[in-house]
């Protein structure tokens, strides 16, 4: 472990981060990707580890509020006049009054204002970001026509996402590895250790980030409890929404008529939906040709919203504790998902019982360095943009029996996790075929709850094809 740490920190320098050190209690209530940044900004100003965890478990506990402390925190907003906030800040364009509307989620409020310098300097704040943020108590701000917003103003804010990422380092730092190498590294990089898992469970838990990585991608997963499958969408990337059962509206998800707000597909990377067989759609005759349409080509509409488009992928996660077949995995899914022409828009889904519960830290979370969440996040972010199945077609031979469907859900397969194992473009027939058949595997069980579900209109087939030369 020593000499693959030390490969790292020579490869990567500053963005790599000791994994270990983001699991101290101090930090346990952020997200992965803040507490590593704040793990590596204070670990670097004092040489001493257990002094600057002092530093930060005051910080946290300062700046970081919990639900219960809202009227605490609006108390010392009101008696001191300025305080400092670690948040997930959000703004909205108030076109009506001309202004910048700013939510501020631990304290509940969503109508406060922002200085517009602010925006024009992090326009990430326009779809959430996170950051120390500055807020004043400015009851002056309660002139003509501001009166139905809270007075409090953003004045200023320090961001924790890392910008400016330079992807070409990224590539480079991949030729440095082998394919195992890299492997791990992507593991730890997430949070766990590849000690305690097989080449294959850690491929499978890489399959989990082709969302992040490749645009317009639909899978699924179902598991057990505890795997870590909710665990990687809310600690790796901040581009992601989760829904965890209870009810989603065509508003919440597509475009808000009424307030004239953009949905979370148009706004992130990948929408989530947690325990799908808790989830319950209002609307659902609605909902259901909606999602249908935009798991086909990516673009919507409602209300006065035409023919939007979005590149946000769709993740559908379930509970099961064994493996399950076709029918097993009928029982599963909600009703809305038991419609063929819905399942056959799903690119894949991924045998998430293979994988083993997350049970001790010790033993399956990640103690070395690994990349820093935040600016991994912005790796997989910059990778949707490109497409990689250009690459590998010239390598691949589909079968005769593929659909048009099969034909996009394995290319969207194989491309984002070429993305992620390949970011070099380089590789060989051997590598390319691990990729392939994997690709193939997730689409194939997809095709066989299909057969089952309706015989007639999808024949029971096996999905075949070849690596040429």
């Amino acid at each position: 472990m020593r000499e693959f740490d030390d490969k790292v920190l020579r490869v990567f320098g500053e963005l790599a981060v000791d994994k270990k050190l983001a699991l101290r209690r101090e930090v346990s209530r952020l997200p992965r990707f803040i507490s590593e940044y704040l793990v590596s900004k204070y670990c670097s100003k004092y040489p001493n580890v257990d002094e600057a965890f002092r530093k930060l478990a005051e910080i946290v506990a300062e700046y970081f509020p919990e639900p219960k402390d809202k009227e605490l925190v609006l108390h010392r907003l009101l008696r001191q006049g300025s305080i400092k906030l670690i948040d997930e800040f959000k703004v909205r364009v108030n076109l009506r009054r001309n202004l910048y509307m700013l939510h501020i989620p631990s304290l509940q409020i969503y109508d406060a204002l922002i200085d517009e310098g602010l925006v024009r300097r992090f326009e990430r704040l326009l779809s959430g970001m996170w950051g120390f943020g500055v807020l004043e108590y400015r009851p002056d701000l309660f002139g003509e026509g501001r009166e139905e917003f809270s007075p409090i103003l953003m004045t200023d804010m320090e961001p924790f996402q890392v910008y400016n990422i330079d992807l070409k380092a990224f590539v480079e730092g991949r030729r440095k590895f082998s394919l195992d190498s890299w492997i791990d590294l992507l593991v730890t990089t997430v949070g766990l250790n590849p000690g305690a898992y097989s080449r294959r469970q850690k491929l499978l838990l890489l399959a989990r980030l082709i969302p992040l990585v490749e645009g317009n991608v639909n899978l699924m997963e179902l598991g057990p409890r505890a795997t870590g499958k909710t665990y990687l969408y809310r600690n790796v990337s901040y581009y992601t929404r989760i829904y965890s059962g209870g009810s989603v509206s065509p508003a919440q998800l597509f475009f808000n008529a009424s307030l004239r707000l953009a949905g979370d597909i148009a706004v992130h990377d990948v929408v989530v939906f947690d325990e799908v067989s808790r989830v319950r759609f209002t609307n659902p005759d609605e909902m259901v040709g909606k999602l249908k349409d935009f798991m086909t080509e990516g673009f919507f509409e409602r209300g006065p919203l035409k023919r939007a488009r979005s590149e946000c992928s769709l993740v559908f996660l379930g509970n099961i504790e064994e493996e399950v077949h076709a029918r097993g995995i009928l029982r599963v899914l909600p009703d809305i998902m038991l419609d063929p022409a819905f399942l056959d828009r799903i690119h894949g889904m991924i045998p998430g019982w293979e994988m083993p519960k997350i049970m001790r830290s010790e033993e399956h979370l990640a103690r070395g360095l690994g990349l820093a969440a935040d600016y991994f996040a912005e790796v997989l972010h910059k990778l949707r943009k490109e497409s990689f199945w250009s690459i590998a077609e010239a390598h691949i031979e589909l079968g005769d029996n593929f659909t048009i469907r099969d034909e996009k859900a394995v290319q969207k397969t194989v491309s984002g996790l070429v993305k992620l194992l390949f970011p070099h473009g380089e590789f060989d027939n051997s590598e390319l075929r691990l990729v392939l058949d994997i690709a193939l595997e997730l689409r194939q069980y997809i095709v066989d709850v299909l057969s089952f579900l309706s015989p007639r209109e999808f024949p029971h087939k096996r999905l075949e094809s070849r690596v040429r030369g």
